[in-house]
């Protein structure tokens, strides 16, 4: 008998998981269910439009979604279309693979002014269920904070004209939006020193590339203890960041009309505003982690110009219906993904995989073997349960409830679409924007 398994999140995390349980030695049938029409979540939603490189793993993970032992079903909202007791009914297992898409607070006075980074992202990767504008409030200095990716994706979009992000997939929206940025400088603070940035160094390097942009790395802060270069001794990648870094503190500048900060061992204290609007932003000088890791203050306190605040220092997954929560991590409580009761005991045939599943850590790489383990758990522990065993019985159950399910057929003419936009403008392709704009596409 063929094991039937679905998968909730259509974004790397699930098809991984699917992929992975075709190659084992079990007979499977795999259905991903995923709330928008389009496949692959944070690599089409969640990676800057001008990191094109970055979004050839979608290839990959198409090749997989055509699979024969896979099924896509797109436009399926997990807690509205169908519930966790509707899919016991058809399958033995259930992964659930939902990502994390909303952002971590800050906790400091004045939070309320800030912007998240996770919606200016979705925002400029035209995410369908966002708002089609975005204000720059005619800023012309705003603050980034964070040392991930995510804030050098965010700071490079702020900085970069309008013009030059028209070679990428952003629609005529964002172009638009783009379009009437007055940012001229934009300010990347780090609470700790240069050598725990976690910029990946490709990201980086790729931060120094715009004709129009110039990295600023101030040497205020900028300081590598003994804790420090122990640090990247033990993490390669780091210490290239670091190499990196070192090299852009104090070189002449070149006069270009865009500038990027960064600013090292400055944490957030307070954000002030008037009319609910940003007029200053104050950090305070910190020195070495303590024992606990943590860093702390000097008593030096600045205060920055600046007319906006985007937080990046973190993605935060949401909870599930019908799902335990373990509101303090933001993760479904698991063993290894296999989904824990609030005994701590394994829920059967329930796992997931991916930042539900750990936490909004590690590089989409990551997140193959996070689902490995999650498959191996679910073929050791499970069997056959489910009493209605086809496809065609998922289907009369879409059927019956109205919701026009997004297969990869659909996926494949809304894919062409846009491609197809993108030739007209010499360009790869052009993001259809709107969910009904998308679902017109693929019908």
């Amino acid at each position: 008998m063929t094991l039937r398994v679905a998968i909730v999140g259509g974004g790397p995390a699930g098809i991984y998981a699917a992929d992975i349980l075709t190659k084992s030695e079990v007979d499977v049938s795999v259905d991903i269910l995923e709330r928008l029409p389009a496949p692959f979540g944070l690599v089409r939603y969640g990676v800057a439009p001008d990191h094109p490189r970055i979004k050839e793993i979608i290839k990959a993970l198409d090749r997989v979604l055509a699979k024969d032992e896979i099924r896509f079903l797109g436009n399926v909202d997990f807690g509205t279309d169908v519930k966790l007791e509707d899919l016991r009914e058809y399958y033995d297992a259930v992964v659930f693979s939902t990502g994390a898409k909303a952002d971590r607070d800050l906790g400091i006075p004045g939070e309320e002014l800030s912007l998240g980074a996770a919606d200016f992202v979705s925002w400029y990767d035209a995410h369908p269920d966002d708002a089609p504008t975005w204000s720059f409030d005619d800023a012309t200095s705003v603050a980034v904070l964070g040392v991930g990716n995510v804030a050098l994706d965010v700071a490079r979009v702020l900085a970069k004209t309008a013009d030059e992000m028209l070679v990428t997939d952003i629609p005529a929206q964002v172009y638009e939006g783009l379009a009437t940025k007055k940012i001229t400088d934009v300010h990347v603070f780090a609470r700790r020193g240069p050598a725990y940035a976690k910029f990946s160094p490709l990201e980086l390097r790729e931060l120094n590339h715009s004709p129009n942009v110039e990295v600023v790395v101030h040497p205020e802060g900028f300081d590598v203890d003994a804790d420090g270069m122990e640090h990247i001794g033990k993490h390669k990648a780091q210490k290239m960041v670091l190499n990196t870094l070192s090299n852009w503190v104090g070189r002449d500048l070149e006069g270009k009309p865009h500038r990027i900060h960064l600013h090292f061992a400055e944490a957030p204290v307070s954000i002030t505003g008037e009319d609910g609007r940003v007029t200053s932003f104050r950090t305070e000088r910190t020195h070495s982690p303590n024992e606990d890791g943590n860093v702390e203050g000097t008593g030096e306190f600045t205060d920055w110009d600046v007319q906006q605040v985007y937080r990046a220092i973190g993605y935060r997954s949401s909870a599930l219906p019908g799902l335990p929560w373990d509101e303090r991590n933001a993760v479904i409580p698991n063993d290894e993904g296999k989904v824990l009761d609030i005994n701590g005991n394994p829920i059967p045939g329930t796992f997931v995989t991916g930042w539900i599943k750990r936490g909004p850590v590690g590089l989409i790489g990551h997140t193959k073997s996070d689902a490995a383990q999650t498959v191996g758990h679910l073929l050791a522990a499970t069997t056959e349960t489910a009493p209605q065993r086809t496809t065609e019985a998922v289907d009369a159950y879409f059927v019956e409830r109205g919701v026009e399910v997004f297969d990869h057929d659909n996926w494949l003419k809304l894919d062409a679409h846009e491609v197809a936009l993108g030739e007209v403008q010499e360009r790869l392709r052009v993001k259809v924007p709107t969910r009904e704009g998308m679902l017109d596409a693929g019908r």
